[in-house]
């Protein structure tokens, strides 16, 4: 079974009974878990002050002995803040080759987007502790694709698409709002030929059109060769929105952006998620019936025997 090691680089955990769960779940299935500490800290809206939660990642760097796993208990806001205290070249030289798991979504996209642009270290889109291992009905999805993609050196996501295409390059993405907050700075990895998804919560349809349209005006999207749109939960329009939505917004993102846009993909602040390397290889074919993303190289544990 996995060592995994806790982090909370966001906000602090409020839902104390979905922390609980997410622990006893893990180490029922065998697990070993340490970094609970982080679990008691809180400092105003966030997980204990920047420098213990930026402390929490720059101590991988110094570990003789790797977790398997390094696991965001939940997302919120704060990891912008430790961008500029974390130890790039450390964890660089510790990290890089090695076998070794960083799993979250949502505000956990700061840290992956810096890890990838300052480090080159390929993380995960994933589950966290609290939402996913400690959800109070389990999705049959996440924490299965989770499991089958860490453990192995290749895996596929595959969903229901009305669009076709067929392209290859970097998979990369997260949180829409995360990543352009970063444009512009240098935590936004220059990624050219990539595959983009993106996700949010609770953002209205012209805001996420918004958001997107940032990318198109910056050139990030015609530097790509296909957007893949997750799931956008809890967005609503208002009655001034007056018909218009996020089918609006996602038919004017078709229109100028240029690539293949993509939607449908189980990704996001969703019980049903799948599990993607940010940073690794990916194949993206679309049929008009169904996409499927075919994805190699990243980091992977051994497998159970």
């Amino acid at each position: 079974m996995s060592h995994i090691r806790l982090i909370a680089p966001s906000g602090y955990p409020h839902d104390r009974a979905a922390m609980a769960r997410g622990m006893q779940r893990l180490r029922a299935d065998g697990h070993t878990v340490d970094g609970t500490g982080v679990l008691d800290r809180a400092e105003l809206r966030f997980a204990g002050s920047d420098a213990e939660r930026a402390a929490d990642l720059n101590a991988l760097a110094r570990l003789e002995q790797l977790p398997d796993i390094l696991l965001a208990v939940r997302g919120g806001y704060g990891a912008t803040r430790l961008l500029e205290h974390l130890h790039y070249d450390a964890l660089r030289e510790r990290l890089a080759g090695a076998p070794i798991v960083l799993s979250g979504h949502s505000d956990f996209t700061a840290i992956q987007m810096a890890l990838y642009a300052l480090a080159g270290l390929i993380t995960f889109g994933g589950p966290m502790l609290g939402p996913d291992f400690g959800a109070e009905t389990l999705s049959g999805l996440t924490l299965p694709h989770f499991w089958r993609t860490v453990r192995a050196s290749v895996t596929e996501a595959s969903w229901a698409c009305t669009a076709e295409s067929t392209v290859e390059g970097v998979l990369w993405g997260g949180n829409l709002a995360m990543i352009c907050s970063l444009l512009g700075t240098p935590y936004f990895p220059r990624i050219d030929g990539g595959i983009l998804f993106v996700e949010d919560i609770a953002e209205p349809p012209f805001r996420i059109e918004r958001l997107l349209y940032h990318l198109h005006l910056s050139g990030v999207l015609k530097r790509q060769r296909a957007l893949i749109l997750g799931d956008f939960s809890q967005s609503r329009a208002s009655a001034y929105d007056n018909g218009y939505d996020l089918e609006a917004a996602f038919a004017q993102v078709e229109r100028v952006a240029g690539i293949p846009v993509l939607r449908g993909l189980p990704f996001g602040h969703v019980p049903d998620k799948f599990t993607l390397p940010f940073g690794a290889f990916a194949r993206l074919r679309a049929d008009g019936v169904r996409a499927r993303l075919d994805i190699e190289g990243y980091p992977h544990l051994a497998p159970v025997p």
